[in-house]
């Protein structure tokens, strides 16, 4: 049962993560650039691959759909902690799915976001991995 809790626990920190982000994504100037002539010109330019958006608009969908999948992560793993935690930790699919979704989160929060992120991350994955070992004994 502890198990469960610490699988549940890492996955309330990735959903909590991802409900900030989306709030920072739509509300108040967190994610605005420090230059405001760089956020000008990010909604003047369109992208190579399309002149149907523009830089900014793909910079809040990219933000908003990233924010998406880190709650949709916290929801199914959180659900499955609680609720279906026998069949949780016997699928080594959904089991190695998650690890490697948190670890490319952790690496990808160490190249190119800032502490809180990657601190919160590196959290919930170890919270993860002592849940399947704790889940084993």
């Amino acid at each position: 049962m502890i198990a469960n809790y610490l699988m549940f626990i890492s996955a309330v920190i990735i959903g909590l993560l991802g409900v900030a982000h989306l709030d920072l994504t739509y509300r108040g100037p967190k994610l605005l650039p420090r230059d405001p002539g760089l956020k000008k010109h990010m909604e003047e330019s369109a992208l190579v691959i399309t002149k149907q958006t523009s830089y900014w608009r793909a910079w809040i969908g990219f933000n908003a759909s990233h924010s998406l999948g880190a709650i949709m992560f916290g929801l199914i793993y959180g659900y499955l902690a609680l609720f279906q935690g026998d069949f949780l930790f016997q699928s080594w699919f959904f089991l190695t799915l998650g690890l490697a979704a948190l670890v490319a989160y952790v690496v990808m929060a160490k190249l190119y976001w800032f502490r809180t992120p990657f601190f919160g991350i590196s959290l919930s994955l170890v919270l993860y991995i002592l849940s399947v070992g704790l889940s084993r004994v």
